[in-house]
């Protein structure tokens, strides 16, 4: 069976500091409604020949293209004289866009600027995507291609639901589809998933499987092709069933989840409460449940404790725990998990203490070292682990670490 056109995803501008586009996200999940993969994802910055290279289709090409983009200043200017020339189309006057342009600068009680007409110059046969607030987008089909311009900031559901997912469905109506689903783990290497998944990697077919690493995470990633939405739908959902029987406990999520997210749902569905003590993370754990929303239902607070000092007199960690084993030890962030949940009262308490690098460590407690401790009841324990890369990279692995130990702990307790 032949596989879909792929889409393209183009963030025209500057690179988010995270180096990651946060429009992109709705996006993806719109096209994957509609049956479309996502091949690529590009950043360019304001370089109009890059952009122009960008947006060619060719026989390999993707058969759609979704342009993120400021609507005014150089980013606007370059996308619509480039999609131009790659269209071989004249730029005009849009009626629709200078009277949109026109109602959004008089809601946000401002004059219209002067080259408002230039910045409703776009190609010719293009349609005006108007919303409520913000800015307008737009699009253009032709014969060998599909694109779609949204302002950067301007990714809402409105614009996605009201006229993208329409858009594509229309354009590639017909095309056989490819739905993608992505199964996350957490706790095991990427050489043993690929071991468990060994009869699935490799094979061309109506499903095809593929394993993608990240930082204390393996990623699963299963294609499932069909001739229509729901074809592809009932593949998928079979290769799923088999795959998530194969990672067991190791699978924590799929697609747009994270591992801080389905802990938190963890918490609530047993009403506990969480706390957090922690010295190389630095707040990263405290910081990543609290960036979901309604976390303060189940996260009580969080120390950063880094001296030795700070540890006994906000957690209460005894002088000879650190004499004897250092601070950088199992009793150590043991005694920081129990030490949190006598503080705070929370019935769940994780620590960690390690050395993140690149200075600092020693023969026996090398630069990648950390302990984590987990306190769930009267029960504590904690785990050594020997972390790879940069200190960035030890942070971030550790409190995946830190979150999945407690993951796992909560699936137990329902067992």
């Amino acid at each position: 069976m032949a596989m879909t056109p792929a889409a393209q995803i183009v963030s025209v501008g500057a690179v988010p500091i995270d180096g990651q586009s946060h429009d992109s996200a709705g996006v993806v999940a719109v096209l994957a409604r509609a049956g479309v993969s996502v091949a690529s994802r590009v950043f360019i910055d304001d370089d109009e020949a890059a952009l122009e290279r960008a947006l060619r289709v060719d026989d390999a090409g993707a058969a759609l293209t979704v342009i993120v983009a400021g609507g005014t200043g150089s980013a606007g200017d370059i996308v619509r004289r480039a999609l131009a020339r790659v269209t071989n189309t004249r730029l005009v006057l849009n009626e629709r866009m200078l009277a949109a342009l026109e109602e959004h600068h008089h809601r946000l009680d401002r004059p219209l600027p002067r080259r408002a007409e230039r910045l409703a110059l776009l190609p010719q046969g293009a349609t005006v995507w108007v919303v409520p607030e913000g800015e307008p987008g737009w699009a253009l089909a032709a014969d060998r291609g599909a694109w779609a311009v949204i302002p950067r900031g301007q990714v809402t559901d409105e614009i996605l639901e009201r006229y993208l997912l329409p858009f594509v469905t229309a354009h590639l109506a017909g095309v056989p589809v490819v739905l993608v689903r992505t199964l996350k783990t957490a706790g095991v290497p990427p050489g043993e998933v690929e071991e468990r998944l060994v009869d699935w990697l490799g094979h061309e077919g109506e499903v095809s499987v593929s394993t993608l690493p990240a930082d204390g995470e393996v990623w699963v990633r299963l294609r499932a092709r069909g001739a229509t939405v729901a074809e592809a739908t009932d593949v998928l959902a079979d290769a799923e069933k088999a795959v998530l029987a194969i990672l067991g406990d190791d699978c924590y999520g799929a697609d747009a989840e994270t591992l801080e997210e389905v802990v938190g749902r963890a918490l609530l569905q047993r009403s506990l409460t969480v706390s957090v003590a922690e010295s190389c993370t630095g707040g990263l754990i405290g910081h990543r449940l609290t960036g979901v929303a309604g976390s303060s239902r189940y996260f009580e607070r969080g120390v950063v404790v880094y001296s030795n000092e700070a540890k006994q007199a906000l957690l209460g960690v005894p002088e000879s725990i650190l004499r004897a084993h250092g601070a950088v030890s199992g009793p150590c962030a043991e005694a920081m998990a129990r030490g949190i949940c006598e503080a705070s009262g929370s019935p769940c308490g994780l620590s960690v203490t390690g050395i993140a690098g690149p200075g600092g460590g020693t023969p026996t407690k090398p630069v990648g070292t950390v302990f984590i401790g987990l306190a769930v009841g009267d029960t504590v324990t904690s785990r050594r682990f020997r972390f790879a890369g940069d200190r960035a990279s030890v942070k971030w692995q550790s409190s995946q670490m830190a979150l999945d130990m407690l993951r796992r702990r909560l699936r137990e307790d329902t067992r």
